[in-house]
């Protein structure tokens, strides 16, 4: 896609920080993720942790590396998440029975249990963002093509 100054010509101040994606972006993310913490909190989650289990309860045992590449994190980000998982009680590191020299993430019984009481958070965070279900799945979409997009731009492909 071909973009010129002159197609910001209309655009009052194309600099106002208001205007800016990245400004958006970040904020809301910020301002979400504050909505997930006194629902993770009782679970002795942060919400980074919350997304490996959710990788976890949807495709365990996981490679590391694919665990890596699916929550599209460093090896150097994820270790620490997986240690504190794992001194938790909610996670074991193990061989990959495909692959001897790499490690695979098993949850653990009280990892698998964990489910059950993450099941209540998608309903809780609806309810306390006030917004409806049909426009916030339509964010996700919305904001998954961004993903897209960013990672082509960055000359990561598709994730």
């Amino acid at each position: 896609m071909e973009v010129h100054v002159s197609d910001f010509a209309d655009i009052p101040d194309p600099l106002s920080l208001e205007r800016q994606v990245c400004f958006a972006l970040s904020v809301a993310s910020r301002n979400v993720i504050a909505v997930y913490r006194p629902l993770l909190e009782p679970m002795g989650l942060t919400h980074p942790q919350y997304l490996v289990m959710l990788a976890l309860w949807e495709h365990a045992p996981l490679a590391v590396k694919d665990l890596s590449r699916m929550l599209q994190l460093d090896p150097g980000t994820l270790s620490p998440l997986l240690k504190r998982l794992e001194a938790g009680g909610l996670v074991r590191r193990e061989r990959d029975t495909n692959d001897e020299r790499a490690l695979a993430v098993v949850l653990t019984a009280a990892g698998k249990d964990l489910r059950a009481e993450a099941e209540k958070i998608p309903p809780a965070i609806v309810a306390r963002l006030g917004m409806g279900l049909d426009e916030l799945q339509h964010l996700h979409e919305s904001l998954m093509r961004v993903i897209a997009a960013a990672n082509s731009a960055n000359g990561h492909g598709a994730a």
